[in-house]
């Protein structure tokens, strides 16, 4: 199944995402900057995609780590997961953070993340006096790993 997103280059030099291979789920996304950028150790960068996205309604973008990336340079999103709303027109910008002890860098055009365009659901919250009873009940972390 594909979907059309409307892209905008804020930067003449960025670059379109791009799939992997033909079932990847998460597109590329490149760093747009002028000059490589490096990352101090245990430190957080913001890097520029020079790029604002048109997402559909309904769903949105989350932004993941590359494993070759992670895996190999210890440079992952900040936050884990970004999510990019419907509504933001701004640029999308990936917060890389170096989890290693020493400092890595970032070249331009260089693969930084990959975002998986996704459908959500937007809950209505309801107050409640009292909640259905489960058989984990209010168990909290690794509850559930316990006999």
């Amino acid at each position: 199944m594909k979907m059309e997103v409307k892209i905008k280059k804020l930067n003449e030099k960025a670059v379109i995402p791009t799939y992997g291979s033909e079932f990847s789920a998460g597109a590329d996304l490149y760093a747009c900057e002028e000059s490589t950028v490096t990352i101090e150790p245990h430190k957080t960068v913001l890097v520029h995609t020079g790029l604002s996205f048109e997402i559909p309604e309904g769903f949105a973008g989350f932004i993941y780590a590359r494993s070759g990336l992670a895996s190999k340079k210890g440079l992952a999103p900040a936050n884990k997961v970004g999510v990019i709303d419907a509504d933001y027109r701004g640029e999308v910008m990936v917060s890389l953070h170096n989890h290693t002890d020493i400092p890595r860098t970032v070249e331009p055009l260089e693969r930084v993340a990959q975002m998986v365009i996704a459908p959500f659901l937007k809950a209505e919250f309801k107050e409640a006096d009292e909640l259905t009873d489960t058989k984990r009940g209010t168990g909290g972390f690794g509850s559930t790993g316990t006999k």
